[in-house]
């Protein structure tokens, strides 16, 4: 199939949140994305492979700086009911996550560790951005993503768990019990978690450096997020305890 002028005046615009959210619809590219969107019930709109168009004309209607071997459009799917964290679970909470390589890696991170509700701030870059789609690799399609005031989160989650925020100063991470989960939240890349929310955190981490001569000053959000998951996953050997009913 061909893309017509209207296939590729809508692909470029689906590269703005704006558009994707008044025509419900999303950029897919790669194989492995597709093929993923397709194992995970999403409905694919439109199909074009770069050996039946010609690279001159996947390049026109590629998002990529290199494009891939298959772009699709696809139907956004219908927003979950929203979920309040529990203990008994671990909920992932972001603040104000701009840059969308870092979602997309946060997204894969929390699905490899069990994670299956992310909560993001309305200022945090769209899910469906396609370069956040893309670093997903799959994982944004079995990921429940909830959009709230992360204020607002904390205010609700507290009374069912245990909430935790990462700072530069705070509880060193490998010294806590995490035995019950609860709501983990990492904020944004230039100024983490705001003051409001802070006044708000049950319980303080952070990730001690060992550099000798203390050189680094922090860590990338999503590489602090895998971090954290990491630990709270082994806490507890891996399993988490079932509040009793």
């Amino acid at each position: 199939m061909l893309p017509s002028k209207s296939d590729i005046k809508t692909i470029r615009s689906l590269e703005m949140k704006k558009f994707r959210e008044s025509l419900g619809m999303f950029i897919l590219e790669g194989e492995k994305i597709v093929a993923e969107a397709g194992k995970s019930g999403i409905s694919i709109l439109k199909t074009f492979y770069r050996n039946e168009i010609g690279d001159e004309l996947m390049s026109r209607i590629s998002l990529l700086s290199s494009p891939s071997p298959v772009l699709a459009i696809a139907q956004k799917p219908l927003d979950k009911p929203f979920e309040i964290p529990q203990n008994g679970k671990i909920s992932l909470a972001l603040e104000s996550v701009k840059d969308p390589g870092n979602l997309g890696t946060i997204i894969r991170i929390a699905e490899w560790f069990g994670i299956d509700s992310l909560y993001l701030s309305p200022d945090c870059v769209d899910v469906y951005n396609p370069k956040v789609v893309q670093a997903s690799m799959g994982s944004i399609f079995r990921i429940k993503t909830f959009t709230i005031d992360i204020k607002e989160l904390v205010l609700m989650a507290r009374k069912q768990c245990q909430v935790y925020g990462t700072f530069l100063v705070g509880n060193n991470v490998y010294s806590k019990d995490f035995t019950d989960g609860g709501l983990i939240v990492m904020g944004s890349e230039s100024h983490g978690i705001s003051p409001d929310v802070e006044n708000l955190i049950s319980t303080k981490l952070t990730i001690p450096s060992f550099s000798p001569n203390n050189s680094i000053d922090s860590l990338n959000v999503a590489v602090a997020t895998a971090v954290i998951c990491s630990e709270v996953r082994r806490s507890f050997g891996g399993e988490l305890r079932t509040t009793p009913q």
